[in-house]
């Protein structure tokens, strides 16, 4: 969590100072848009924070996003009702100025029905239940700020407009942990697309649970001149299975896959494979279980 003491001498001095203000900290909550009223504040801190990076679906009950992170975040969220003579565009228009204004780098962002289901990102993703409105009346976005110290925050704004008409805005500045990866922030992490996730099952031959996007998107990335694609085969170990034995059918799976990327146009000459079987186990759920992960790296 940001330091209070400092926040609010930066606050106090920005009254003085616009050049101050016009340069406001990455640690600083967004100002709100003055057309709002705070209704909720919720502290925020977990070594796994759902943050969605792609727009959201629901399978079975579970949260499906092409391109999504856990990560290890401490910060705050604020959920504002929007004044009924104003209107969520504007609070939108309001906070991306702000974005701007502190260098902000847009992630992702998306409207109406191309971001999902409302009530998936309302009940669970931000378990705001005002946040439930129309899916056709919804918008979400996520930036990242690298600090000139090197710390990096993320900030989460989703709008919707309820049945009842009454607007909303939900509001996450978060911290984020060193170390950790945040898909697309910085020169550096912008060089590393993905992982895509593929499942596999079978022994002789192998089934692959990938997607059209899913391959769309790893030819499009290997397409960049000079591009490295990654292939990274995990096991899950079996109950009475030595771990030589998980690690050949990590090696096998994942050297069926590379050759079904070759019939697709990704040479085996711009491919890597790195076996790692069971033995970096993951904490994240989305990254369990016998698996390919493919990583494109970029020049």
């Amino acid at each position: 969590m940001p330091n209070n003491r400092f926040v609010h001498c930066i606050a106090f001095l920005s009254g003085f100072l616009p050049g101050l203000a016009a340069a406001a900290s990455p640690a600083e909550m967004p100002e709100p848009f003055p057309q709002s009223t705070l209704e909720t504040t919720t502290a925020i801190e977990s070594p796994g924070h759902l943050v969605l990076f792609s727009p959201v679906r629901e399978v079975n009950n579970q949260i499906r996003s092409e391109t999504m992170a856990r990560l290890p975040v401490a910060g705050e969220g604020r959920l504002y009702e929007i004044a009924r003579d104003s209107g969520r565009d504007k609070a939108r228009e309001h906070y991306l100025r702000l974005l701007q204004d502190r260098g902000a780098q847009i992630l992702f962002d998306c409207t109406g029905l191309s971001c999902g289901r409302s009530n998936v990102w309302a009940n669970q993703i931000f378990d705001q239940r005002e946040l439930y409105g129309r899916d056709a009346t919804q918008d979400y976005l996520v930036a990242g700020t690298t600090a000139s110290d090197g710390s990096r925050w993320l900030t989460l704004i989703y709008t919707v407009t309820r049945g009842n008409l009454r607007e909303y805005v939900w509001i996450e500045h978060l911290a984020v942990a060193s170390g950790a990866r945040v898909p697309g922030l910085g020169s550096v992490d912008s060089r590393i697309r993905g992982p895509v996730i593929v499942p596999w099952t079978g022994g002789i031959t192998y089934r692959f649970d990938w997607s059209a996007t899913d391959r769309r998107k790893i030819s499009e990335w290997s397409g960049d001149e000079g591009a490295l694609v990654v292939l990274s085969g995990f096991s899950a170990l079996g109950t009475d299975e030595s771990f030589e034995d998980a690690m050949a059918r990590a090696s096998e799976a994942t050297k069926s896959l590379s050759e079904v990327l070759a019939k697709t146009g990704v040479s085996s000459e711009q491919q890597k494979l790195i076996i790692v079987g069971p033995s970096v186990p993951l904490d994240d759920p989305d990254r369990q279980g016998d698996r390919v992960e493919v990583t494109v790296i970029t020049r």
